[in-house]
């Protein structure tokens, strides 16, 4: 019946045949067990189904917004996946209109009462008008009932003639702004539960960023048109409407094909003929952003030009025009609308990272937390992050290496260490997510790499990406992940355990595995791990003595006790000296050529001593 996902009345049909059969008890109570646990199972599956579901929609959402042409479209799409998913008879969407102070529909799916289509709302008025000036999402189960919001008659009449019962609302935020409201509705009494709220949140989030791209696309082709009208006046101008002409070109090019803000810089510079730079907000002389953001232009700076690459209020970098003091009209509108286009291409990059990394981190998550043993889903999951599960692993524990000057610049560090990781792990075909105040990775193991290299490798790279040491600790490397995802949560704790231990040996900013440290581990480590150090070191002899009836740990432990001569142990063992160099020969054969090497050595005899100390605890 779960093969075949039998509805939920069907798993009633054994017990009661069986009762008419009259069979005994104890088989129907086992009955009775058996389908509840199935039921159990069948409702788990249905909520993966579900989280599925919601998590797929999000992210092709956000793939519409990262391609964003028609901002209509997009935003139909999220309120018909937000009814589908939550399951209600009807979605809308609300949005703010300053000029004339009030809200209106902007766009509804499942309504039939043209009246409710065409409300235009005060401010202040309705759960809506509640929901704008919390800025938190608000519930009702039975919205004629509920006094906590203002009345008004024309909402009344059109919520009762479109028959709603239960809505719950939540804002479309920018920045600290409410712009709108994203509802779902039902026609009967409904209690939404926390995950139904949360989802309908998060396609809020994508609406706004929806309409905030589209504000800004509209913008860049105002800016366009302008270009095109200034083109006109200046026709004597040749050269310049050229250039003009060029860059228009080129930017409608790099905005349709997805291109990158170096790609824009790169274009310009081949405009104007002089070097123009995309830099980061903390690399471009703060005066002069401040400025030209402030004007909306570009602004000279000695002998170089600045323009503010902003979003919503957010300074996103600048584009610096270099060694170009003269810059005349048409130019300097050619360099503003440069900026303008790069504003619009990082904020699509970004939502559709934003997304990338919240999936890559929930399915990580799963792994660690081993909520989803089901090898298809993870492994369907995984593919389409561009990860292969089925490979070689190593799980990294990522932290910061020194202490924060405040909580302010140390909670601006951590999100710099969180997008360096989930940019890493994209790069690298693996996963990351934030984790225990720092950050977990799961990356495949390449060829010739061992787990020390990649702990390595990766604290430069994420060192040098955050401008702080970071301190990496690394799992000895993981194979069977679909068929073990208990061993996601272990490799972690190994990895958090060599990266405490490199804190307490002064060693931030560096990056080991467990491997590095040897029975130190034991000492240094959270948990002391005896068992995983005595199998990692004399495992194989012992399972061989366990197999064969051998006493080969007995033969290394009299060895060592007799100062490493073969003719002593011979006597304190009561055999012939070949005996015990044949003993000897298939000890190096398990273990390695440089078992009796000093550091080696040292590890055997002290994974011998806990053998034996912890041999009464196992009899």
């Amino acid at each position: 019946m779960l093969a075949r996902d039998a509805p939920a009345e069907a798993y009633e049909q054994p017990v009661l045949l069986a009762r008419a059969e009259g069979r005994p008890a104890d088989r129907i109570a086992a009955l009775e067990r058996a389908k509840l646990l199935a039921l159990r199972v069948r409702a788990e599956l249905e909520g993966r189904r579900r989280r599925e579901a919601e998590l797929s929609a999000l992210f092709e959402t956000a793939h519409d917004l990262a391609g964003l042409r028609d901002v209509d479209a997009v935003l139909q799409a999220i309120v018909q996946r937000a009814r589908s998913l939550l399951g209600t008879d009807v979605a809308y969407l609300s949005l703010n209109d300053p000029a004339r102070g009030d809200t209106y529909m902007r766009v509804t799916e499942g309504s039939v009462a043209a009246r409710f289509q065409q409300l235009r709302l005060g401010m202040g008025e309705g759960l809506g008008g509640l929901v704008a000036q919390t800025a938190r999402p608000y519930v009702t189960d039975d919205y004629f009932k509920d006094d906590r919001f203002r009345h008004t008659l024309t909402i009344d009449t059109g919520v009762r003639d479109e028959g709603l019962v239960a809505i719950l609302g939540v804002p479309l935020m920018l920045g600290p702004h409410v712009i709108g409201v994203l509802f779902a509705a039902d026609r009967r009494a409904r209690v939404f539960e926390r995950e139904q709220i949360a989802l309908l949140g998060s396609f809020a989030a994508l609406a706004a960023a929806a309409i905030d791209t589209a504000n800004l696309l509209t913008e860049t082709r105002s800016a366009l048109a302008d270009l095109e009208r200034a083109n006109e006046i200046i026709r004597d101008r040749s050269a310049v409407i050229e250039r003009a002409s060029d860059v228009h070109d080129r930017l409608a090019e790099l905005v349709l094909r997805g291109g990158g803000v170096h790609d824009v810089a790169a274009a310009v510079s081949q405009v104007l003929a002089d070097t123009v730079e995309f830099t980061e907000t903390g690399d471009a002389p703060a005066g002069a952003v401040e400025a030209s953001r402030a004007e909306g232009h570009a602004v000279p700076h000695g002998a170089d030009w600045i323009a503010a690459v902003a979003a919503g209020g957010e300074l996103l970098g600048a584009l610096v025009l270099r060694g170009h003091p003269g810059l005349d009209p048409v130019d300097q509108r050619t360099f503003e609308r440069a900026a303008m286009v790069t504003s619009l291409l990082l904020l699509a990059r970004r939502s559709a990272a934003d997304a990338e990394q919240r999936v890559r981190g929930e399915l990580l998550d799963d792994l660690l937390d081993a909520r989803d043993r089901d090898p298809r889903l993870l492994r369907d999951r995984a593919s389409r992050l561009h990860a292969d599960l089925d490979a070689v692993h190593v799980v990294l524990a990522a932290r910061l290496g020194g202490p924060a000057a405040d909580a302010e610049h140390e909670a601006a560090a951590r999100r710099r260490l969180g997008a360096a990781a989930s940019h890493l792990a994209a790069t690298r075909h693996g996963l990351a997510a934030a984790r225990d105040g720092g950050t977990v990775l799961l990356l495949p193991l390449g060829p010739g790499d061992t787990a020390t290299d990649v702990a390595r490798r990766a604290a430069r790279h994420l060192g040098t990406a955050v401008h702080e040491p970071v301190t990496v600790g690394a799992s000895a490397p993981v194979a069977d992940l679909l068929a073990r995802p208990e061993a996601v949560a272990a490799a972690y704790a190994e990895g958090r355990r060599c990266l405490d231990a490199l804190h307490l040996l002064g060693r931030c900013g560096d990056g080991a595995a467990a491997e590095d440290f040897g029975f130190l581990g034991l000492l240094l480590g959270g948990e002391r791990d005896v068992t995983g150090f005595v199998e990692r070191t004399i495992g194989p002899v012992a399972a061989y003595d366990e197999r064969r009836g051998t006493q080969l740990l007995r033969t290394l432990d009299a060895y060592f006790a007799c100062g490493m001569s073969p003719a002593r142990t011979k006597d304190d063992l009561h055999v012939h000296v070949n005996t015990v160099a044949q003993r000897l020969d298939r000890v190096a054969r398990l273990l390695g050529a440089d078992w009796q090497e000093p550091a080696r050595a040292l590890e055997i005899q002290l994974a011998l001593r806990l053998h034996r100390l912890a041999a009464p605890a196992r009899h």
